[in-house]
């Protein structure tokens, strides 16, 4: 079996299906990781990874990399990207890879095809086998990561005048003069009941 093979099974594994994001993550991931000379098949822990979507990609790059949220390994941009930059703790080097976008051609559009969903076994084994300089852009790119964004122990607490939540690494906001959660500052995605 090879590596790809292997390490597409990680990404199905974890994510309960091979889809066409699950191809493009895990090959996104290799490729990210060739680049910095890391091997997927080790555990790396100079890597930290920004995710630029939260769909299936975002899966196999976790399964194949190792990173994760907890670890503060892996981030969040939420910019609606397949791409994903890797980033060497230990170098500072960092790649950014991309899915190749453009004009695409419409689906053809007749009686028969109107309704039909799409061939998903097809393009999966299409997104496995295309070359990569036809899929991924590859990018080297600087990262400045603040120093409340790295890994280990939180060094930085605030408490949220207003609900009394505590705050870790400088995710707090101040408004004139008092210090807020951004959930007090902002208006928060959940209404308490």
């Amino acid at each position: 079996m090879s590596d790809f093979n292997i390490l597409l099974e990680k990404g199905r594994n974890f994510h309960g299906e091979i889809c066409p994001g699950i191809v493009i993550g895990t090959r996104i991931a290799m490729v990210g990781m060739r680049e910095l000379g890391m091997d997927p098949m080790e555990r790396n822990r100079d890597l930290m990874v920004y995710v630029e979507i939260d769909r299936c990609m975002a899966d196999a790059v976790q399964a194949v990399t190792g990173i994760s949220m907890g670890h503060r390994t892996l981030k969040y941009k939420d910019y609606g990207k397949f791409a994903a930059t890797f980033l060497d703790l230990s170098t500072g080097k960092a790649v950014r890879v991309s899915t190749v976008e453009g004009p695409r051609e419409p689906p053809q559009s007749d009686d028969k095809t109107k309704n039909a969903k799409p061939d998903m076994k097809g393009m999966v084994e299409k997104l496995s086998k295309v070359k990569e300089e036809e899929l991924l852009v590859i990018e080297e790119v600087k990262v400045d990561i603040g120093k409340h964004d790295v890994p280990g122990f939180p060094k930085y607490r605030a408490y949220c005048e207003e609900c009394g939540d505590r705050v870790l690494d400088k995710r707090e906001v101040i408004i004139d003069g008092k210090t807020l959660c951004k959930a007090c500052a902002e208006s928060p995605y959940y209404q308490k009941i």
